[in-house]
């Protein structure tokens, strides 16, 4: 267990073996949640959602068209500024 104070504004500092071993930078986004007595913190890993989701996806799409209609699109967006 590693104890921290709360400072003015009730902030608290992440001590750095923490931050390391959970992968946390600056601007990374923590959920906070409270469950009895107790503050859990946990990550809100956004490219881990986003792989979650293509997951659900898979075979329910197929990457082949998405590519084509990008391609349509970008070709597209590039006739309007030339």
């Amino acid at each position: 267990m590693v104890r921290v104070r709360v400072g003015k504004r009730g902030v608290i500092v992440i001590p750095k073996e923490i931050r390391e071993k959970l992968g946390l930078r600056e601007g990374m986004v923590l959920n906070l949640l409270v469950e009895d007595n107790r503050i859990v913190i946990e990550v809100d890993d956004l490219w881990a959602k986003l792989r979650k989701r293509g997951l659900k996806l898979k075979g329910m799409v197929k990457a082949d068209l998405l590519e084509e209609e990008l391609d349509r699109v970008e070709e597209e967006w590039l006739g309007r500024i030339e």
